[in-house]
């Protein structure tokens, strides 16, 4: 499906945190085509696998992580009806219930905006060159890529 004619699209990473009402409302200003967003919020969080979490760092390749997230974002906007984009994504060092990641999509109709937002978090748990290094009580160490995460993605690929 074919992108309305305007849709703006907005990535960022950073340190700094993100406020969801103002990117919303950043997105949807003076706009009276958008009839849908939906926000999904990656939060640190305080347990993995019956290991309590101290804290998570995360890294990324600079230049190279924008990239890759415009070009999914392309993707979406080439397959969906989408009408804004909003992707961010915090590196640093987070303590459980610190925001992580941003994606708001925008439509006019909730449907195109929840497949859209569904398929850039599947990419970015997958395929963005973002590094996670976990904190816990059992030691300090990179987290390996999970099998249910790459189950979840490879529903987008095209036949």
């Amino acid at each position: 499906m074919a992108a309305s004619v305007t849709c703006p699209v907005t990535i960022r990473i950073q340190e700094a945190d993100f406020d969801i009402a103002r990117e919303t409302a950043l997105l949807t200003k003076s706009r009276t085509d958008i009839g849908a967003v939906v926000s999904f919020s990656g939060i640190c969080r305080a347990d993995e696998d019956s290991a309590n979490i101290a804290a998570l760092t995360l890294e990324h390749y600079p230049g190279m992580a924008e990239e890759e997230i415009k070009r999914h974002v392309d993707e979406a906007v080439s397959r969906w009806p989408l009408n804004g984009v909003t992707v961010i994504h915090r590196v640093g060092r987070f303590m459980p219930g610190e925001n992580i990641v941003l994606v708001l999509t925008a439509s006019q109709h909730r449907q195109a905006a929840f497949q859209a937002a569904e398929f850039l978090m599947d990419y970015l748990k997958t395929n963005a060159p973002f590094w996670k290094k976990e904190e816990s009580e059992a030691g300090t160490g990179w987290v390996e890529a999970q099998a249910r995460d790459d189950e979840a993605a490879a529903r987008w690929t095209k036949p």
